[in-house]
């Protein structure tokens, strides 16, 4: 019931983790507080297109409703293969978290001024997670402040 410290990193041949989306979006304008791991709820053919490595977590947000962790618009693309019983692609999906996790996450988001911002889709050892963060909305001069840092380590190097 821990926070997961770090990021996904994508992995050589074998079954450990392998990165499928990636929202680097989310670091620049978010400051990021604390980190969850969860696993998603996925219909057959979302698990199918997410393998391709065709998702989008850009306009993706977290939620707390009824007790249970939702994952709202987050683009997986239809299956290319898949039948006329593909599955919407911007749904809300359900994800799997420890009950205190959620009451953690539910309690700083009820704070206000945080919100739940998915980082990461990825594949650990077969199944499908999802790395999320509790973050604050950066003010643009914090943005700013965060670029030039960025450009004087680039020049620096």
């Amino acid at each position: 019931m821990s926070a997961k410290s770090g990021g996904a990193k994508k992995s050589a041949a074998g079954g450990g983790i392998t990165v499928k989306g990636d929202n680097r979006r989310a670091r620049f304008d978010y400051e990021l507080m604390e980190t969850f791991e969860a696993g998603i709820e996925l219909k057959g053919s979302e698990v199918k297109s997410l393998r391709a490595g065709r998702a989008s977590l850009v306009d993706g947000y977290g939620f707390i409703e009824g007790g249970e962790a939702w994952l709202d618009a987050v683009h997986i693309p239809e299956f290319n293969q898949g039948s006329w019983n593909n599955h919407p692609v911007r749904r809300k999906r359900k994800m799997l978290l420890h009950k205190a996790q959620i009451l953690k996450i539910h309690n700083k988001i009820k704070e206000g001024g945080y919100t739940l911002v998915p980082l990461s889709i990825y594949f650990s050892d077969g199944n499908a997670k999802v790395e999320l963060a509790i973050a604050k909305g950066k003010r643009e001069y914090d943005k700013r402040q965060t670029l030039r840092e960025r450009q004087d380590k680039r020049e620096a190097d």
